[in-house]
């Protein structure tokens, strides 16, 4: 455990038990100082399983990344391949870190487009790391029109009463908790297709921080924001 971690531990008075966080700026954060954005991509994977890490050390239980969408296909080819292949080295180093500090691994999305090789990859660490009960769910190919219509697919074939809690239950989320706290690091103000039926209460935190640049501190002015909330969930 990082020494600052201890400190910072006891500060938090109602850590969320779900975050959320879009990461966002990995390759304007490589532009600014002139290099491949594939460059801003490698630097975004190290500052995640940090603040994975973090997240896991001050108690958050459910961790949940978008770290690649179903529109971002639409980037240039070179990036796109950059990224997976960023990923299937990342899957092959990351997971002895994750469980060295027994956090789970999950995938959220469509995997039907990826390599066979970086499938593989992804039900491995799946697999070996299912005992641990603290979750980070990566969003890979993900879509959240997709899901809700893979749910609702699924909702029909299996014939159930169309319910919110029989829908939620073929989400790619199944049985977990949905996000308490979504963060947005890069200045952008929107969700870009993320977890559009789990984020029905969340509190959303916003910040010009790029996602290269954002550090456990950045956390912690988030979840100080966010325990300044009321939530009413439609209450008074």
């Amino acid at each position: 455990m990082a020494f600052w971690s201890k400190k910072r531990k006891i500060e938090h008075n109602a850590v969320p038990r779900h975050i959320a966080i879009i990461m966002d700026g990995n390759g304007r954060w490589a532009k600014k100082r002139g290099l491949p954005r594939r460059y801003g991509h490698r630097v975004g994977a190290k500052v995640f399983r940090r603040i994975a890490t973090y997240c896991k050390e001050i108690g958050v239980q459910y961790i949940t990344v978008y770290a690649f969408s179903t529109e971002n296909w639409k980037r240039p080819q070179d990036e796109v391949e950059a990224i997976m292949e960023l990923l299937c080295e990342y899957l092959d180093t990351a997971l002895a870190e994750f469980e060295e500090n027994r956090i789970r691994l999950c995938f959220l999305g469509d995997r039907t487009p990826l390599s066979d090789k970086l499938k593989a990859k992804m039900a491995e660490v799946e697999e070996k790391s299912k005992k641990y009960t603290t979750v980070c769910n990566i969003a890979l190919n993900y879509g959240g029109r997709a899901e809700i219509l893979h749910a609702a697919r699924a909702l029909l074939e299996a014939g159930e009463e169309p319910t919110e809690e029989n829908f939620s239950r073929h989400l790619y989320t199944a049985g977990q908790p949905d996000p308490d706290l979504i963060i947005r690091p890069s200045g952008e103000l929107r969700l870009s297709n993320f977890l559009l039926w789990q984020c029905a209460y969340s509190e959303f935190y916003f910040t010009d921080v790029l996602w290269p640049d954002f550090t456990p501190a950045e956390l912690d002015r988030a979840v100080a924001d966010y325990n300044g909330r009321k939530r009413r969930y439609g209450g008074v």
